[in-house]
């Protein structure tokens, strides 16, 4: 009877055991555009990717190419036991609003929306206060005056990235001009850089010097047409610096990598919560990118001025305007 007893303790511990380890293991969902786009899903890869050279934990991972495939692949990964999945991108949104209820042990995160269930943690970023930095930039680095910004899908998501660059730029020069085009209206416009170039050298031929493009993988249009036309652009989510070095003033962080592996770390170490977390400036949630590639480009003069606006943001001396909260429209044009 002892031996027994002592077997179903064991089988018991084991079960546990295997449970605990169930419960901590991650994946992530990269949505349309791939886990290379080297913007806003590469930046989640490269999260996921130091949480497993750090730790030494493997992560399961999924690429939609299908908008068909976001609840799939949620109740896959779900029925697999992994503890937490994050869903990169408001496009998933429907999904884990459908599927979270369905595994109520299994913890959901998602980024740039929100969704309200008592297992899943939202991440959304303050982009108006990185955009506002990058505006401040533009127009420094402008001679002409003409700032433009070329968004990815037309949704207030990304208008709030232009209004923002709108801002800055108006900061330090209320008379400057803003351009501003979008690729369209489907998740296709993440992924067309031959369009992003179309628009960018139309915006360098109204005289604008400076393009800001928040558009994912289109983006590299962007930069390639204003290297060929000797113009400056600038990067979005990554640091796109290195993309066309020279050429890039700079890149607007949103550090999409700290949120998916804070949000692995936290599950790892049993710190994770449910609920709304957002991040700007303070929070080291957006930011702006100074490195070797963009440094000839960024006087001292500049740098200087760019991290005095940054302080103020962060004390609340400059409001940088959300395009959402002020009902979808932007204060300055």
């Amino acid at each position: 009877m002892k031996i027994a007893a002592y077997a179903a303790g064991m089988i018991v511990s084991l079960m546990s055991a295997t449970a605990l380890a169930q419960d901590t293991t991650p994946a992530i969902v990269f949505d349309m555009g791939g886990k290379f786009d080297k913007s806003f899903n590469e930046a989640a890869y490269n999260g996921a990717e130091r949480f497993k050279k750090e730790t030494g934990t493997a992560y399961r991972e999924f690429e939609i190419t299908n908008e068909n495939q976001r609840e799939q692949a949620l109740t896959n990964l779900a029925r697999r036991g992994v503890g937490v999945i994050v869903s990169v991108g408001f496009a998933q949104q429907a999904a884990v609003e459908k599927i979270a209820p369905q595994f109520p042990n299994v913890k959901f995160v998602i980024i740039d929306s929100v969704v309200n269930a008592p297992n899943a943690q939202s991440i959304i970023f303050k982009e108006e206060e990185g955009s506002f930095l990058v505006g401040a930039l533009a127009a420094m680095a402008s001679k002409t005056g003409k700032v433009g910004f070329v968004g990815g899908m037309d949704i207030p998501l990304i208008r709030a990235f232009g209004c923002g660059y709108a801002q800055g730029a108006k900061y330090i020069n209320p008379k400057a001009e803003y351009i501003a085009n979008m690729t369209g209206t489907t998740p296709a416009a993440w992924r067309d850089p031959a369009k992003g170039a179309e628009l960018a050298i139309s915006q360098f031929d109204r005289g604008v010097d400076v393009v800001f493009a928040a558009a994912g993988g289109t983006g590299i249009g962007v930069m390639q047409a204003a290297k060929d036309k000797g113009k400056l652009a600038v990067g979005v989510d990554s640091n796109q610096n290195h993309v066309q070095p020279g050429t890039v003033l700079t890149s607007m962080l949103k550090r999409v990598d700290n949120a998916v592996y804070n949000s692995f770390m936290d599950v790892k170490k049993g710190t994770w919560k449910a609920g709304t977390i957002s991040l700007g400036l303070k929070e080291e949630g957006v930011d702006w990118a100074l490195d070797d590639n963009n440094r000839k480009l960024v006087t001292a003069d500049m740098e200087a001025k760019i991290k005095s606006i940054r302080a103020d943001i962060i004390s609340g001396k400059i409001k940088a305007v959300d395009y959402r909260a002020n009902n979808n429209s932007c204060p300055v044009s």
